[in-house]
C-alpha cells in the first residue's frame, strides 16, 4: 500500500475540545443514529460489544473508549477539516469497520481528499487489521466512490424494512409453534457460532473472521451493556431455537425495545430487531416473527394506538427473508451497501548485529594471499613395514 500524499494536514486523534466543532458541520445522523440494520446483516451475538454500544453513548464517553473505538481528525492551520471513526469487528481484531467518516464541505484540500488522508491513515496506523468493512447508504453515491477509490469492493447489499403497528397486530396473535425456544447464555456460543457460520455465505465468513470468542459476553461487556440500555431507555431480550435431533441452533434472534421516556411520553416507539435463521429450516420465519411480535405488543401495551413499529434488515443473500417480508406487507426503508478491502502490511526486515561489524574486514588478514596447491602423500619408511609384516 502505496502512502498517502501529503495534503498539509495534520492527523490528530480526536479531542474533547473538537466535538462542537465537528457537531456544526456534522448531521445527527452522522454522530448518533442507531443503525437500523446490523453491520454483519445476520451475526447472532447476544452480547453488544463495546464498540458498538460506543455508537450510541455521548461522544465525550466514546473518547473514553479506546481501543474499542478511535476516532482521528483532519486538521489544517487550526481548522478542522474531516473526522473519522473506526472500530474492530471481532474479538481479535483482525477486522475492522469504518463507522463514520464526516468531511467539512468547504475542506481546502477537496472532501474527496481529505477523506482518503483519513481513510489510508487508518489502515496504516491500525496494524493488527487484515480485512476493513463498511457499510454506506446506497444513495451516497460520493461517499461510495470515496470508498471504491479506497479500494473498497461491494460484497453484498442490505435491505432495511419497517413493521407497522397493524402488521404487528396481526402477527402477535398467531400462536408460535416454538417448543425448544432457549435463552441464550455464554454455554450457548458454540451453538450460535455455528448457525452464524450457516447462514452467511463462505465469502462474507471469511471476512468477518468471527469465532467463538465473539459469541460470548464478558462481564465488562454485560456491565456496559445494561448501564447504556438503561442511559438510552432501552431494553433487549434475545432466544434460540434449538434443534434436539441435530444438537444445533437453527433460529436465533435479538430484539432491542425502546422504552418510552418521561419527557417525551408521546414519542414513536421504534424497536429493532436481528434476526439469524438457517438456511434449511426458512419455515421458521413466521414462527420466530410471531415470537417477536407478541413480545413487542406486550411491551408497548399503553402504546399500541400510536405508531410503533418494528426494523430488521434482510441481505441479498437471502431471499427467502425478504420473500416472507413482502409477503407481511413490511415496508422497505432503504438500501445500503457492505463494502470490505484487505490491508497487508509491509515487515520491515531487521538486520542483525554481526552484519553491522562487517567481519570480512577484520578479519581479511587471515585470508589466504593464493589459492592452496595440493602436495602428494609421502609413503610409510620400509623400516616400518617389515616391524608390521613381524607382528
Amino acid at each position: 500500500m502505496q502512502p498517502f500524499p501529503v495534503l498539509g494536514n495534520t492527523i490528530r486523534p480526536l479531542q474533547h475540545r473538537d466535538l462542537e466543532i465537528i457537531q456544526r458541520f456534522a448531521s445527527p445522523n452522522d454522530l448518533e443514529q442507531i443503525a437500523v440494520s446490523d453491520l454483519s446483516g445476520c451475526r447472532s451475538r447476544q452480547k453488544i460489544s463495546l464498540h458498538q454500544l460506543a455508537s450510541w453513548l455521548p461522544a465525550p464517553v466514546q473518547t473514553l473508549l479506546k481501543p474499542y473505538v478511535r476516532a482521528y481528525v483532519s486538521e489544517s492551520n487550526g481548522i478542522i477539516q474531516g473526522f473519522i471513526r473506526v472500530s474492530p469487528f471481532n474479538n481479535n481484531s483482525s477486522t475492522w469497520q469504518i463507522d463514520r467518516v464526516v468531511v467539512l464541505p468547504e475542506a481546502q484540500n477537496g472532501q474527496h481528499n481529505v477523506g482518503t488522508q483519513l481513510i489510508r491513515y487508518c489502515l496504516e496506523s491500525c496494524l493488527e487489521a487484515r480485512t476493513w468493512v463498511l457499510q454506506v447508504d446506497i444513495n451516497q453515491k460520493d461517499t461510495i466512490a470515496l470508498y471504491r477509490q479506497n479500494g473498497f469492493q461491494p460484497l453484498a447489499q442490505f435491505t432495511d424494512w419497517e413493521i407497522d403497528t397493524a402488521s404487528l397486530l396481526e402477527l402477535a396473535q398467531h400462536s408460535p409453534d416454538l417448543p425448544n425456544l432457549m435463552p441464550v447464555s455464554n454455554a450457548d456460543a458454540s451453538l450460535l457460532y455455528q448457525l452464524d457460520t450457516a447462514a452467511m455465505p463462505p465469502h462474507i465468513r471469511q471476512v468477518y473472521d468471527l469465532n467463538v470468542d465473539d459469541f460470548r459476553a464478558k462481564t465488562i461487556d454485560k456491565l456496559v451493556n445494561h448501564s447504556s440500555l438503561l442511559i438510552n431507555h432501552l431494553q433487549d431480550v434475545s432466544g434460540y431455537v434449538y434443534e434436539p435431533q441435530r444438537k444445533a441452533a437453527i433460529g436465533y434472534f435479538y430484539l432491542l425495545l425502546q422504552r418510552p421516556t418521561v419527557n417525551q411520553p408521546d414519542e414513536k416507539l421504534v424497536h429493532h430487531c436481528q434476526l439469524t435463521v438457517h438456511p434449511a429450516y426458512t419455515w421458521l420465519y413466521p414462527e420466530l416473527t410471531s415470537q417477536i411480535a407478541q413480545i413487542v405488543v406486550k411491551q408497548s401495551s399503553e402504546k399500541l394506538t400510536e405508531n410503533v413499529s418494528l426494523q430488521l434488515s434482510s441481505a441479498d443473500y437471502q431471499p427467502e427473508r425478504e420473500d416472507y417480508l413482502e409477503g407481511i406487507h413490511a415496508q422497505r426503508q432503504g438500501h445500503s451497501l457492505l463494502m470490505a478491502r484487505s490491508v497487508w502490511h509491509k515487515i520491515r526486515e531487521t538486520k542483525t548485529v554481526l552484519d553491522g561489524l562487517q567481519l570480512s574486514r577484520m578479519l581479511s588478514g587471515l585470508q589466504p594471499t593464493q589459492k592452496p596447491i595440493p602436495g602428494r602423500i609421502e609413503t610409510l619408511p620400509q623400516q616400518h613395514q617389515h616391524t608390521d609384516e613381524s607382528l
